[in-house]
């Protein structure tokens, strides 16, 4: 399947010319996922525009490697700046930056501090401030939007994800390329900037059929659920791609107390049909503590459910793995499938439950289009391709 996938995108991309040489600079916090896309796109260029390769058009078109040579350090008052040690004028920069990667060091008066969201979003300015206006084009990926989750405003409140998409845009960035935005709405705030905002269903669905071999994808045996009314419309579409029911969870919540932040969560409710004997799938943007979707699940196995996959974009797990672990013991769920686009520590790839979704491919296919100024409805909508992979899973085709 990914053979022909790939082929199909070399023939649309024969013949059309790059709007400008392509370079990535990848933060530290994207390191190593950075190495991937950049692995896939120097195997899509050795196969694309082959016939071109020596005019003028295509000059840099396939270079040792599209990762720019750049440094981020810190002063030891803890004061930072990024350096380019390579030209970038007239190039096609995407920065690639994982906001939520808690591992980063930096020295402060003596002291190592963790990097948050905020010193790795500054980071972010500080490239754009060190390309000085002298690139073709600047396009920021940022596969967990910056501040997504303070995405609106109730009372007299910050709105930092539509001021730092405004800041962005300020400083010259064309266009912001992220994944399963906590509500894709915040682009209303840069109106006349570009936004692409991608779901990973395909990669989900290619996961969990790699991994159980004995899946019937009808609607007498398999559901999908949304745990909550902001994932329905993710839900809805991963259910009508594979033809099956879905249900939902509504989070009865204590309007009266605040803790953390948010009103706690007082019950979850369910809104659907039976699930007595059926797989579930429950699929949602993010496992942040974990404790909804703990609660959830194990509502599901109380409703008698066969078995539970939670598909997650991005697994946070900002308590830890010890309330996952305790409840796989008590096989509250059977596998949890989320995304590499943000930092794991290493004990969550060592869990018997956990499976990866690699999304280095399909964001490398993203850049490459973009590069090339082309539709991205070839990458943008998996439709199709869903549909042929179940068909090659439902016929036990290898």
């Amino acid at each position: 399947m990914s053979d022909a996938k790939t082929t199909s995108n070399n023939e649309i991309l024969d013949s059309k010319i790059p709007v400008a040489p392509l370079r990535i600079i990848c933060h530290e916090s994207l390191k190593d996922f950075g190495n991937l896309v950049n692995g896939h796109l120097k195997d899509f260029r050795k196969v694309t525009n082959i016939q071109y390769k020596n005019s003028p058009e295509f000059q840099g078109y396939e270079p040792e490697t599209f990762l720019v040579d750049f440094e981020c350090s810190r002063f030891g008052s803890g004061e930072g700046k990024a350096r380019l040690n390579e030209s970038i004028r007239g190039k096609d920069i995407f920065i690639l930056a994982d906001v939520t990667n808690h591992s980063l060091t930096y020295k402060i008066n003596g002291y190592e501090n963790h990097m948050s969201p905020d010193d790795i979003y500054q980071d972010i300015k500080r490239i754009i401030a060190a390309i000085a206006g002298k690139a073709h084009r600047v396009t920021v990926v940022m596969p967990f939007l910056y501040e997504s989750r303070q995405h609106k405003r109730n009372f007299r409140e910050s709105l930092d994800c539509a001021l730092a998409l405004e800041e962005l845009m300020n400083m010259g960035v064309s266009n912001v390329i992220t994944f399963d935005a906590h509500d894709p709405r915040v682009q209303n705030s840069t109106p006349l900037n570009g936004f692409d905002n991608f779901l990973p269903p395909y990669q989900f669905i290619k996961s969990l059929i790699h991994y159980e071999k004995d899946l019937l994808l009808d609607k007498e045996h398999l559901i999908v659920i949304s745990p909550d009314e902001g994932a329905l419309d993710r839900a809805v579409y991963f259910a009508g791609v594979l033809g099956v029911n879905t249900g939902m969870f509504y989070k009865r919540r204590d309007y009266s107390t605040v803790v953390n932040g948010k009103n706690p969560i007082v019950a979850h409710e369910f809104l659907g049909d039976d699930i007595d004997g059926k797989d579930v799938i429950v699929i949602d943007d993010m496992i942040s503590s974990g404790g909804s979707m703990i609660d959830t699940a194990r509502q599901l196995r109380e409703m008698n459910a066969k078995r539970i996959f939670i598909c997650c974009t991005f697994g946070l797990f900002t308590e830890g793995l010890k309330a996952f672990d305790e409840a796989y013991e008590k096989c509250y769920f059977d596998k949890i499938i989320t995304t590499n686009l943000t930092y794991h520590p290493k004990e969550v790839s060592e869990r018997p439950y956990y499976i990866e979704a690699d999304m280095s491919k399909f964001l490398a296919s993203i850049i490459d289009f973009s590069n090339h100024d082309m539709a991205l409805s070839q990458v943008h909508t998996p439709t199709e391709k869903i549909k042929n992979i179940l068909t090659r899973y439902n016929n036990r085709e290898e």
